[in-house]
């Protein structure tokens, strides 16, 4: 792996996760959450508070072995979420409208006693930063009150992106926010680690095919 200068990471770290607006959900990091996913090339999960809700959102972050454009073409292939994201049961293209693609999902929640499930439109990748941001929001039809996914794409270096993801759903069943939000960070745990096995599978000339999910909350 290659070594990532310290005033580097500090630099990335400031003006990637210091910068919030419009719908990003992104919190402070300090720059050592940049050298740890780098070093460490875990999954960490967290959560954090959305103004105007209730319920908080639940995120995901991790490091990918791969430049920034090799990621965004793993997190823009949104018709083939269910094909190496455990819990997308569907996403299929149901539209476009300018630069905006709107997409059905179907995620399997609490152990897949349950299905959510939304069209979802997501933008254009945006400048954030040093990195870029993609919001998806619910649009038309879903079982849900409300849905929002934000993905937060840093390049460290030309081999090393962090990519974090955070998902807010405002289900129409009256659950606490201690059901939901466990949920939701568990989603995007799984959401990043399988975008990180799918691009660094894609590099390498052998396309990750979607894991078996046995893991547990």
């Amino acid at each position: 792996m290659a070594r990532v200068g310290r005033a580097a990471v500090t630099v990335l770290a400031v003006g990637f996760f210091g910068l919030t607006g419009g719908a990003a959900l992104a919190d402070g990091a300090s720059p050592s959450e940049v050298e740890r996913l780098v070093r460490t090339h875990a999954t960490e999960r967290y959560n954090l508070a959305v103004q105007g809700y209730s319920i908080r959102a639940g995120g995901g972050a991790t490091a990918i072995n791969a430049p920034l454009a090799s990621v965004r073409r793993t997190v823009t292939d949104y018709g083939h979420y269910a094909d190496f994201i455990p819990h997308f049961q569907k996403s299929r293209i149901v539209g476009k409208s300018g630069s905006n693609t709107d997409v059905y999902l179907q995620v399997s929640i609490l152990h897949g006693a349950a299905n959510i499930w939304a069209v979802t439109r997501f933008g254009q990748p945006v400048p954030e930063g040093a990195g870029e941001r993609i919001e998806g929001r619910m649009h038309g039809q879903g079982n849900v009150d409300d849905l929002l996914a934000v993905w937060h794409l840093l390049p460290v270096d030309e081999n090393h992106t962090i990519a974090k993801l955070e998902l807010l759903v405002v289900p129409k069943l009256p659950l606490p926010g201690s059901v939901v939000t466990p949920e939701l960070e568990y989603a995007s745990d799984r959401a990043v680690t399988a975008t990180r096995e799918r691009t660094e599978a894609l590099l390498k000339g052998t396309p990750g095919e979607r894991r078996q999910d046995t893991a547990s909350n």
